[in-house]
């Protein structure tokens, strides 16, 4: 994001802010209950947008040497990141081509070799077969250069492991990511590393979840506690980039800023800015880090959450960057409980349409482009 660019935003939501008004769609929006609880909707989901699309299966700093491996499960399906001697990275499902058994149970390691705890049939960095116990009587009519590992579509790139579990390779794995390059350059992951890492098990629809960081409608009451009288009452901004949106929130510091200085203003330094990158991927960028939001939805009304606080590398400031990834929990954890307590009364039998308010239309927004995907595809 060019300095320009940030200051035009910063000078819009400023002119709202001082106005006493608020960044507000056309019309009312919103969607029948249905939307985040049938089985069969999640299912065309997964299959047609989450498959299709680059997954953030980790990030460069987690296998940073050469060597290094990390097992991972996308959308259900165990994944094996490694890290070849060459520098290159690659993805495998990991499963054994003997009998489908889990290759490698670790999370994290070093090794040149992934032996099956099964049978020990053995592959190398490269996936390929190497050796198995009596192969050679037992197995003689296999080609032992069929046995590889199923090799997964993987991109590294800004700083992350891109992974595609589409069984066709798409021709650009990264393509739905495209219009946001220039603004995750400007953000530049690859020197980032992770100072902080909590896994949760959120009982709401993965929509939910997105949605509560698309709107600062809620914002004065629900976070009235954390961080809520630090930014502007019902106040943010948002614009659209292909399938990905970038949300703005401006703090109270807004009002700080000296017009005569414009061309040194920096809106990290007075706004939080979330991007959501469809479908299950979202940075909510803060002034001197990075909390990476990735999302692997299991079932309708069931996610996966990881968040991971992303500072740049090598800055040992433990206790700043663990009281900040604490208060990122604290917020998005009462973002996670309103989500939850939608998600069970829908599932009490809730029949109705949940309306997206002028002030909410970015909602109406994301929800236009998950359909509009699910049909293209």
């Amino acid at each position: 994001m060019t300095p320009a660019e940030q200051q035009t935003i910063l000078q819009s939501l400023l002119g709202l802010a001082e106005a006493g008004e608020f960044y507000s769609g056309e019309s009312l929006g919103g969607r029948p209950c249905e939307t985040y609880s049938d089985g069969t909707r999640f299912e065309q989901e997964r299959q047609r947008i989450m498959m299709r699309r680059p997954f953030a299966a980790a990030h460069s700093s987690e296998l940073a040497e050469p060597g290094s491996f990390r097992t991972v499960e996308i959308l259900g399906t165990p994944v094996l990141l490694v890290r070849a001697d060459s520098g290159e990275l690659k993805a495998f499902r990991n499963a054994c081509r003997h009998r489908g058994m889990r290759l490698v149970g670790e999370g994290s390691g070093c090794a040149k070799r992934f032996t099956c705890p099964y049978h020990a049939w053995t592959y190398d960095q490269s996936g390929a077969f190497v050796t198995g116990p009596h192969f050679e009587e037992g197995f003689a009519a296999l080609d032992p250069a069929d046995l590889s590992l199923h090799e997964l579509s993987c991109s590294e790139r800004w700083g992350f492991a891109w992974v595609n579990l589409d069984p066709e390779e798409p021709a650009s794995p990264l393509a739905s990511l495209e219009p946001l390059k220039k603004d995750l350059e400007w953000l530049a992951p690859e020197g980032l590393e992770i100072v902080g890492d909590t896994r949760l098990d959120i009982g709401a629809n993965w929509k939910l979840l997105v949605e509560g960081g698309l709107e600062a409608y809620h914002f004065r009451i629900a976070h009235r506690a954390t961080i809520g009288p630090y930014f502007e009452d019902n106040l943010s901004s948002y614009s659209v980039w292909g399938e990905n949106l970038r949300s703005v929130l401006p703090r109270k510091s807004i009002h700080s800023l000296c017009p005569e200085e414009s061309g040194r203003w920096v809106l990290r330094d007075h706004a939080n800015i979330i991007y959501t990158l469809m479908p299950t991927c979202q940075f909510l960028v803060q002034q001197d880090h990075i909390v990476w939001i990735n999302a692997n939805p299991r079932a309708a009304d069931r996610t996966e959450l990881r968040l991971a606080t992303l500072a740049p590398a090598g800055e040992k400031r433990t206790e700043h960057w663990d009281r900040n990834h604490q208060i990122t929990l604290d917020t998005l954890s009462e973002d996670f409980s309103i989500a939850e307590s939608i998600q069970a009364g829908i599932a009490g039998g809730l029949e109705q349409t949940l309306h997206f308010g002028r002030y909410e239309s970015a909602l109406e927004v994301f929800n236009g482009l998950v359909e509009a995907t699910l049909e293209a595809d």
